[in-house]
């Protein structure tokens, strides 16, 4: 009594080792079958079904590198970086000679912005592979950035940041004679101009340098006087179109009004984050919109997304596209104005529209909210599943409510097959108005209406329209170029 037996017992001729290790190799096959299942919605670009079975596969089979390192490539594709950092290091620890767990997680430390973890991991692959061209050149391309980054923080501590303002003479811009697109009119933007610059866009033309800096100097000086949180009330009979991320798909943008009315007075708008990056006509959709800023401040709403910053222009195309359209004086410019981009709007203090979600912390107030100093770069915290912001459940939304007396939430920053998304039983409804999203992702775009009156959500959808031959990342860091995803 009181013996431990560690004998193998054994059942109709079986040891008990025999009969697990059966059940395990059942388990690995039951796995391998989960996995080919997802790398089938990987090839078709259904990204969410493929994390689901790579996910599915794992449980039956925790300790499979390549499965990890396979979710952490649809997580990429997603843009979930945080979780791509956590698949491709849990990747490692299983096998530290996994060469794709090391690209893996350089290119998730490079979305986020963390230069010198991922030239870490580059180094490696370069040491193990030194004849592998592809891993020299992200090598090369990683260490310039980092050796950039640190030459930038050397200056920014030796001066005191003076705005790009202060070395500008608009005034004796001139404008050449042969320039024969919109001016703006006394200094001002009309709606006149407007229609000029939209249609002047659309053919692919440029506006002159001198009235994209008028208009950049008036915009952040607009911008500046608004509160972090912008509360605005409509009447009963009035209407708010709330639009997701536009990702500089500029034709996209032109097709939203071209459905639902270019913004006035009585069609107020509010676009919701992220109108940069990834989509090459970047600037175009900017300067349209802070045009509308300029001409409807009060019926024309912009709120910050995690592309209004420089980490996120530098890797996704919006630094290179106004440095070869404009100059790097003007990027620094757009950087000023974005930091002063509020964040947060409150609708008949009822729906709070913001452009990620809720915060990594409970118990956060409207009044913290009011009090965000924001004319700055975000900081690190905060950054996990998607490295740029947290995961919440219903239960946080709820508490949130309720704390601060509100009916819904509305975010953006994640691209929703049918252009949004209602969950937490219809109190937490996302809005993405980039149909196609990159040119690949098949989705449709929405927006939504809201009346005073009721404050329901109405959704609109659309597809995408076609764009002059240009390819989304055109003006990308060579390193997102070189298919690192």
């Amino acid at each position: 009594a009181g013996v431990c037996d560690s004998s193998p017992r054994t059942h109709g001729g079986m040891t008990e080792y025999g009969s697990e290790k059966m059940a395990e190799e059942e388990r690995n096959g039951s796995a391998e079958k989960l996995k080919e299942k997802a790398n089938n919605y990987f090839k078709d670009k259904d990204y969410e079904n493929a994390i689901k079975y790579y996910t599915d596969a794992l449980e039956l089979n925790p300790s499979n590198a390549v499965y990890y390192s396979n979710r952490s490539l649809a997580y990429l594709r997603t843009e979930c970086y945080g979780y791509a950092l956590g698949d491709a290091t849990r990747a490692l620890e299983l096998d530290k000679n996994y060469i794709k767990g090391y690209y893996r997680r350089a290119t998730s430390n490079m979305a986020l912005g963390k230069f010198k973890a991922a030239l870490k991991d580059y180094e490696t692959v370069v040491r193990v592979r030194p004849n592998d061209k592809d891993a020299k050149m992200k090598y090369q391309e990683c260490n310039k950035i980092v050796k950039q980054k640190a030459f930038e923080r050397a200056i920014a501590s030796d001066e005191l940041k003076r705005s790009v303002v202060d070395s500008l003479d608009i005034e004796n811009m001139t404008i050449e004679d042969d320039y024969a697109g919109p001016k703006l009119e006394d200094g001002n933007v009309t709606l006149k101009f407007m229609k000029d610059l939209m249609a002047w866009f659309k053919d692919q033309n440029k506006l002159h340098r001198k009235c994209a800096y008028q208009m950049l100097v008036q915009v952040k000086e607009v911008l500046s006087k608004l509160p972090s949180l912008v509360e605005i009330s409509l009447k009963e009979t009035e209407e708010i179109t709330i639009c997701g991320d536009t990702h500089g798909q500029y034709y996209d943008l032109l097709n939203i009004f071209e459905l639902n009315g270019l913004p006035s007075i009585t069609n107020p708008y509010l676009f919701n984050g992220d109108f940069v990056d990834r989509g090459s006509f970047s600037v175009e959709v900017i300067l349209t919109l802070f045009g509308f800023k300029l001409l409807y401040p009060e019926h024309f709403h912009l709120l910050r997304g995690n592309h209004e910053t420089d980490n996120m222009n530098q890797m996704y195309g919006f630094e290179g596209e106004v440095k070869a359209k404009y100059t790097a004086q003007m990027f620094q410019l757009f950087s000023e104005v974005f930091q002063w981009l509020p964040l947060t709007q409150c609708i008949n203090n009822k729906v709070l529209v913001m452009h990620g979600g809720l915060f990594s912390e409970d118990g956060v107030t409207l009044d913290d909210i009011r009090k965000i100093d924001r004319n700055r770069q975000p900081p690190d915290s905060g950054k996990t599943k998607r490295g740029v912001s947290c995961q919440f459940g219903p239960d946080v939304t709820e508490r949130f409510l309720e704390q601060n007396k509100l009916q819904y939430i509305v975010r953006s920053h994640e691209v929703k097959a049918e252009g949004y998304e209602v969950t937490h039983s219809g109190k937490c409804i996302t809005v993405f108005s980039a149909p196609n999203y990159c040119d690949q992702m098949g989705n449709k775009g929405a927006y939504i209406h809201l009346r005073g009156s009721d404050l329901k959500p109405e959704f609109h959808q659309f597809t995408a329209v076609a764009h002059p031959d240009v390819k989304p990342m055109a003006y990308a860091n060579s390193l997102m170029q070189m298919g690192m995803m």
